[in-house]
């Protein structure tokens, strides 16, 4: 119960996180159909970079500081570098929007957000920061809990992020665990699993059990700020998408070449394959 995120807002991982997060709000709105967003480990919203959490590590300076005043984006960007310009209307960066802030300026009238935060007083900022949007609910159990709790819901397409702070051993034996338990109660779920890169013997067996999990697909995309041989630092970060819509495996073909080169902080790198390919 001890992380915060705000120590780490709007860092690299964030950066490529979030970014894929917004083309799959934009791909899901190509259709009228309303759709649900569940976030297991929701954090607390919206992150003051100026504050004592992030400006203590100052690691936003090397993700999203860097996309401020860069130029040559590709176009793609611009949802998500909206709603942080949305934000920070003076032009100065300062704040931050994690992934349910994110999905509350992306998503639509007819949508639904389920927002979970165990933390104690996180889970009492994340309210306050969602309230007045009847669009959003706001849970304060077991982020393990979520699939099984909420699922299915009364939409028929859904888009859940499992995004864990990762302090325990078995973490990523229990994201496949909770994508298993999403897919079994709605196998069209979208969902996006985000993992840390640092110790490749662990991520060895993660990636065996993701492969074995059962999903009808699923899509690996990982970005490197620094080589993978040293498992003492946080060299990059991955995201495991099951069912990911058409078009997502060519975007990202274009944006993490650029991301790998903006981000990079010793040598940067990206990897996109399949590990279930369709059929």
């Amino acid at each position: 119960m001890n992380y915060r995120h705000a120590f780490h807002a709007g860092n690299h991982a964030d950066v490529f996180k979030h970014l894929v997060l917004t083309r799959l709000f934009a791909m899901l709105a190509r259709k009228d159909a309303p759709y649900a967003y569940l976030d297991s480990h929701a954090g607390i919203g919206l992150y003051d970079l100026a504050g004592d959490q992030a400006s203590r590590t100052g690691e936003w300076s090397q993700g999203i500081g860097r996309l401020w005043q860069a130029e040559g984006m590709p176009a793609v960007f611009a949802d998500y570098l909206g709603v942080i310009r949305q934000l920070n209307a003076d032009g100065a960066l300062r704040y931050y929007p994690g992934s349910p802030e994110l999905a509350r300026q992306l998503s639509r009238p007819q949508d639904r957000l389920h927002l979970n935060e165990k933390h104690p007083e996180d889970g009492q900022l994340l309210k306050d920061n969602m309230a007045g949007d009847r669009r959003v609910a706001v849970h304060r159990g077991e982020g393990w809990h979520v699939p099984r709790a909420l699922l299915p819901t009364r939409e028929k397409r859904v888009l859940m992020l499992i995004d864990p702070p990762f302090e325990q051993a078995d973490e990523l034996s229990r994201c496949v665990t909770a994508l298993q338990e999403a897919i079994g109660r709605m196998r069209q779920a979208i969902v996006v699993i985000w993992y840390p890169i640092k110790d490749e013997r662990q991520l060895k067996r993660f990636y065996q059990d993701l492969a074995r999990s059962g999903a009808p697909k699923l899509l690996r995309a990982e970005l490197y700020v620094h080589p993978t041989d040293d498992a003492s630092r946080l060299s990059g970060s991955g995201l495991a998408i099951s069912n990911p819509p058409w078009g997502l495996e060519d975007t990202l073909r274009e944006v993490l070449p650029w991301l790998a080169e903006h981000l990079a902080q010793s040598q940067g790198g990206w990897r996109l394959d399949w590990l279930i390919g369709e059929g």
